[in-house]
């Protein structure tokens, strides 16, 4: 119908806006920042495939247990915080506030995922 051009037309302005905004920082962003980046760009890709194409019976048993994987996220924050950090001249207290909240978040989702695992695994045994 006349709906299909539409979103055709949206999809694209969105499409362009996005690559102008990439180029915008491409074009100003220190080489370090580019490559981090680019790797969360493609990791935000993936993840959205890999979410969006899971049938919904198996969402919940599947994305249960894979929010273990997020456990990265927390070693991640703890590198950010460890001794070996300080040598690396930055703004200490902020990065130190911002690790701690992932941490905390981190540890609620790995924590969460397992007792939603625990008790869909519980309606089995019944």
């Amino acid at each position: 119908g006349d709906s299909e051009p539409m979103a055709g037309s949206k999809l694209a302005i969105m499409l362009g806006v996005a690559a102008a905004l990439f180029w915008l920082i491409g074009a100003n962003a220190p080489k370090e920042f580019m490559s981090h980046f680019t790797v969360f760009v493609l990791a935000c890709f993936v993840g959205y495939m890999v979410v969006w194409n899971v049938k919904p019976a198996l969402h919940t048993p599947l994305m249960s247990v894979t929010n273990a994987i997020s456990s990265i996220i927390a070693i991640g924050a703890l590198v950010q915080i460890s001794p070996m950090a300080g040598a690396v001249d930055r703004p200490d207290s902020l990065i130190t506030w911002v690790a701690a909240a992932g941490i905390v978040l981190t540890a609620i989702n790995m924590f969460g995922g397992f007792a939603v695992t625990r008790r869909m695994l519980a309606m089995f045994r019944k």
